[in-house]
């Protein structure tokens, strides 16, 4: 745990593990992989708003994106690749906050800093490399077509709106990626306790298979 500077300014948060996180100058051994599972299974997309009791976290969102990359690889990801496209929103875990994206341009500069050094925290802990080009696109794909899938079936947008509001051409799923590993109802969102039971399991077990070559 880092000592409290005297007279500083307070840009820490303390994380469940007791640990703390300099949000303005952030290290990798801030936090416990616990202190982000829970993170992002509070943490709410689309502005917190459903069509179900619940919203859905990121966490599962993280899972989903993760789940569609695999299904759509040319080759079975390898873990690292696999770990990256988990961990592709953990800042934001770590922040408390997915912004919305219509709302990022009036955020300024300071905000797309103050993510980009907990980013680069994360990428730094769990040694992950920088994307190539080409698995950036194949993740943006993946990435946008959980954002269509999920206006539709969690948050309650039309078909239409997906692509005339949000721009996404991609047409959304069907059927839900997750169903088939977790089952409960297609596209329901999890209780955090559950969201953060299923991530922090699939962190470990691909840590481990990175570890283990």
């Amino acid at each position: 745990m880092k000592p409290a500077q005297h007279g500083a300014t307070r840009a820490w948060v303390r994380m469940p593990s007791g640990k703390r996180l300099d949000l303005l100058d952030p290290t990798p051994f801030d936090w416990d992989d616990s202190d982000l599972a829970l993170g992002l299974a509070r943490t709410y997309r689309w502005g917190g708003h459903s069509a179900w009791p619940l919203p859905l976290s990121v966490a599962q969102h993280s899972l989903t994106v993760l789940q569609l990359r695999r299904q759509r690889a040319a080759h079975p990801l390898d873990p690292v690749t696999a770990l990256r496209e988990l961990l592709h929103d953990a800042e934001e875990g770590l922040l408390g906050f997915d912004c919305i994206s219509v709302l990022k341009p009036f955020m300024g500069e300071a905000f797309r800093e103050l993510t980009q050094r907990l980013e680069r925290a994360v990428f730094l802990r769990y040694g992950l490399p920088a994307w190539t080009p080409r698995e950036y696109l194949a993740h943006k794909r993946a990435d946008r077509l959980a954002a269509a899938s999920e206006a539709v079936h969690a948050v309650g947008w039309s078909g239409e709106e997906v692509r005339r509001t949000l721009k996404i051409r991609i047409a959304p799923l069907a059927e839900d990626p997750l169903l088939a590993i977790y089952g409960g109802l297609a596209w329901e969102p999890w209780e955090p306790r559950l969201a953060c039971e299923r991530f922090l399991a699939e962190l470990g077990r691909l840590k481990a298979a990175a570890a283990a070559g």
